[in-house]
C-alpha cells in the first residue's frame, strides 16, 4: 500500500487542470476559418476534391457534420484555413454548416455561445451526473477509440460526472457512432428504446451526422434520424475528446 501511495504522489495530478482552456497542437485540424475574397473565381476545385461532399461554392461553405477534416480542400484552395480549435460542437444541424459570414473572424466562445443551446430542463437533470450508453452502429472504430479516451487520467471525463454506461437500462442518454448500417438498425433503436425517459440524443462523427464517406452505400439504413430527434451534433472524423468532453459541458450548462 505505501509504495501505491508512493507511486500516486510521484505521477502527480496528471488530468489536464483546465480542459476548457486546453489548446491542441497548430497541426491539428479544427474549426476551419473561410475567406471568400481568398477565392479564385469560384474556380471548385476545392469542392472537386471532397470525398464527402461537404463543401458547397456561391456562397463558400463547409458542412462539418460531412467534413472528415482531411484537409484536401486547403491544400488547393487559399480561401479555406483549418484553424486548431477543436471547439465545435452544435445543438442544430444547420450551425455545423461554416460560410465566411457566419464564422470568420469570430473567437470559438461566440460560435459555441450560439451553437449549442442550453436548456434549463437539460442542466437541471442531468447538469450533475450524466450517464451515457454509446452505439458504434458499422463504423470503423475510430470515434470509439476517442469516446474510450475520454476517460483515461489525461481527459478524465468522469470528474464532471459524465461516464459511458455498460447498459441503456443504466443510461440518461445515446451516443451514436458510425453510418448506422442495415445490421445495426435495429439494434440501435433496441438501445434507444431501453433508455428510460426523458433522455438525450448525441451523434457523434461525421459518419453519424450525415454518413460519412459511407452515405452513398446501399448497405445503410439512416431511418433513425429521419424518427428520434437528435439532441447534440459534435462533428470530427474522429471527434477529439476535447471536442466531446466541451460540446457536452456546454449542453449541459457546466
Amino acid at each position: 500500500m505505501l509504495n501505491l501511495l508512493k507511486l500516486r504522489w510521484n505521477h502527480g495530478y496528471q488530468a489536464i487542470p483546465d480542459i476548457r482552456k486546453a489548446e491542441l497542437m497548430v497541426t491539428h485540424r479544427g474549426f476551419p476559418v473561410i475567406n471568400e475574397s481568398e477565392c479564385k473565381d469560384n474556380c471548385g476545385e476545392c469542392k472537386d476534391v471532397c470525398p464527402t461532399e461537404a463543401i458547397e461554392i456561391n456562397p463558400l461553405s463547409i458542412d462539418l457534420g460531412k467534413c472528415t477534416f482531411c484537409g484536401e480542400c486547403e491544400r488547393v484552395c487559399a480561401a479555406i484555413k483549418f484553424t486548431n480549435e477543436c471547439r465545435s460542437g452544435s445543438t442544430s444541424r444547420n450551425n455545423l454548416i461554416v460560410t465566411s459570414k457566419n464564422f470568420s473572424g469570430l473567437t470559438s466562445d461566440v460560435y459555441r455561445n450560439r451553437a449549442i443551446e442550453t436548456r434549463k430542463e437539460i442542466h437541471k437533470m442531468f447538469g450533475r451526473s450524466l450517464k451515457l450508453r454509446q452505439v458504434s452502429a458499422g463504423g470503423c472504430n475510430g470515434c470509439e477509440m476517442e469516446l474510450s479516451a475520454c476517460g483515461n487520467v489525461n481527459f478524465d471525463m468522469g470528474r464532471f460526472g459524465i461516464d459511458f454506461a455498460a447498459s441503456p437500462r443504466h443510461s440518461d442518454g445515446i451516443v451514436i457512432t458510425g453510418p448506422v448500417s442495415r445490421n445495426m438498425a435495429p439494434a440501435l433503436m433496441d438501445a434507444y428504446n431501453s433508455i428510460p425517459s426523458p433522455k438525450i440524443v448525441i451523434a457523434a462523427g461525421a459518419c453519424a451526422i450525415s454518413g460519412g464517406i459511407f452515405k452513398e452505400s446501399e448497405y445503410l439504413n439512416r431511418e433513425f434520424f429521419e424518427k428520434i430527434k437528435i439532441d447534440l451534433f459534435i462533428p470530427g472524423c474522429p471527434p477529439h475528446p476535447i471536442t466531446f468532453i466541451n460540446s457536452l459541458l456546454d449542453f449541459l450548462g457546466r
